[in-house]
């Protein structure tokens, strides 16, 4: 990892100028997919190869056990968009929560909180689709990691006593005990079943019949057989002489793509992001992108309406540039991965694989040692509501992959983050920085962030009424006072701290690639060949 130190304990991003490109929160996870970008891969090959690694050694993020998304830039044109977000089971009932007091979604340690995983069924259409390597030799190295084991990175050694007491968590009990490397048999078991069988090695598995008997009726056989992974139409607005595409309902994708519509069309838009001006714009338009989204966002939504000439114009009008406004949107954080790959023909994938909270439901599959994601929290409990728990449908779900094409189609740049319901934010910060202001790649990520939080958030208050909106703002920034003179709850955070998320970016506005992995993370690496 090309690192070095900056201003105390702040790192500079890694960086690298490169044919092919990939840029992940774990070093181990960037070399496999370069690996596979060198044996002749594609950059899907090498976005599954990357993802793979990742569910082994960074479960307190992602994991097998949770959902997937993903942006393929091929040829000319709107990208392929994949939807792998995971189904309620069959025995699903909201009316049964309700009659036990529930008026929210139970946010950990109930299965009736987890969908279906839909991460594997993500790798298998990618790879169907994009890909040209055998499964083998794409999951090999997060097989050799499962089985030869691994040195946990700073963020996974601090993490793993939480989960120390979960049923199933014998790979981090046996770590703590012993010492050495972390070993995952049960997953390099089912990692090796699914390079010789395919999706059936997974959800018809060892995998598949534990989560049916945990489930006891939650889940039926043909919960599994129905594949999880669906090819969608993406979301892409023009701002700055670009298209941003990002992925549709029920992801929460829109939320950026209307932001940067509403900024780009501001008609004094400040210049530079060290004004705070700039900062109280993009606070302001995120709120007026995302006030409604509890009632607009879910499974099969038409988000086609709020782009309209007038629907944005109405929105734009309500942006005082000299005072914070008191709309609420719902905001949090979470447990999720962001990677982005480009190969040498130019094939870029942007990819977001999630347990949704940390270690997500804090309910693992025993054998198989993967923790299950709760992504399931972000259904309603409000009979009727179109996102009401059901059998079968997909809850509004936070994660949302994007890129950046010219005004040819070609590619620009593929970029994303983790971080919950604050991703749009960052998103948005990022393409602003680089297509409104002109900095440079690695400045744009490692500048200082702010993200809208609000008081005791659980980490996915989607469907609560916000209370106070807090702009929590990186120390370092040059806003503070100008955001609180504009009447903003103004909250200064740690440089780093996980709220404002963990994103990488791969620019191809140039001869050569130019990736950059997030510091944040302090394991990540952006690697090339």
């Amino acid at each position: 990892m090309n690192t070095t130190w900056h201003e105390g304990p702040r790192l500079e991003p890694a960086r690298r100028a490169a044919r092919g490109m990939v840029c992940t929160v774990d070093h181990l996870a960037s070399g496999a997919g370069v690996g596979v970008l060198a044996d002749g891969g594609t950059a899907a090959d090498a976005a599954v190869a990357s993802s793979a690694v990742l569910a082994v050694t960074t479960q307190h993020m992602c994991g097998m056990g949770g959902d997937l998304w993903a942006l393929v830039h091929a040829e000319s044109g709107p990208p392929d968009t994949l939807n792998a977000s995971g189904r309620a089971g069959s025995g699903s009932d909201s009316a049964a929560l309700r009659s036990e007091g529930f008026e929210a979604m139970p946010f950990r340690g109930d299965l009736r909180s987890v969908p279906v995983p839909g991460c594997v069924d993500g790798w298998m259409a990618l790879h169907e689709r994009r890909g040209r390597l055998p499964l083998e030799r794409i999951l090999a190295p997060a097989i050799e990691l499962a089985e030869q084991g691994f040195a946990p990175t700073t963020l996974l050694e601090a993490a793993i006593d939480r989960v120390l007491d979960v049923e199933g968590a014998d790979d981090y009990r046996r770590y703590r005990s012993e010492g050495g490397l972390i070993t995952r048999p049960g997953l390099g078991r089912s990692l090796r079943a699914i390079a010789a069988e395919g999706r059936e090695g997974w959800y018809g598995g060892e995998f598949g019949e534990r989560l049916l008997a945990m489930g006891d009726g939650l889940y039926q056989p043909a919960d599994l057989r129905r594949p999880a992974a669906d090819w969608v139409e993406p979301v892409g607005v023009p701002v700055w002489d670009h298209t941003f595409w990002t992925v549709p309902a029920n992801s929460q994708g829109y939320l950026t793509a209307l932001a940067a519509a509403l900024v780009a069309g501001l008609d004094d838009p400040p210049a530079s992001a060290d004004d705070p001006a700039w900062a109280h714009a993009l606070i302001e338009a995120s709120k007026q992108a995302a006030f409604d989204r509890a009632s607009v966002l879910y499974e099969g939504a038409d988000l086609t309406p709020l782009f309209a000439t007038e629907a944005l114009a109405e929105r734009r009008r309500r942006i005082d540039p000299d005072r914070a406004s008191t709309v609420s949107p719902p905001v949090a954080g979470g447990g999720t991965i962001y990677l982005c790959v480009v190969d040498g023909d130019g094939m870029g994938v942007s990819l977001m694989q999630s347990n949704a909270a940390g270690f997500g439901a804090h309910i693992a599959v025993p054998e198989v040692g993967v923790f299950l994601h709760n992504r399931g929290i972000g259904f309603s409990l409000e009979p009727g509501h179109p996102a009401e728990l059901a059998p079968g449908r997909r809850p509004p779900s936070t994660l949302c992959p994007a890129l950046v094409t010219k005004s040819d189609d070609s590619l620009r740049m593929v970029l994303g983050t983790m971080g919950g319901d604050g991703q749009p934010q960052v998103v948005l910060q990022m393409l602003s920085r680089i297509l409104q202001a002109g900095e440079a790649v690695d400045h744009a990520l490692s500048a200082p962030r702010f993200t809208l939080t609000v008081p005791d958030a659980l980490g996915f208050d989607t469907w609560a009424k916000a209370a106070e909106i807090t702009v929590a703002v990186e120390r370092g920034n040059p806003w503070e006072h100008g955001l609180a003179a504009r009447g903003h709850a103004v909250s200064p955070r740690p440089w780093g701290q996980g709220l404002f998320g963990h994103a990488h970016l791969i620019d191809v506005d140039g001869p050569r690639l130019l990736g950059v992995a997030e510091p944040r993370a302090l394991a990540s690496a952006a690697v090339g060949r």
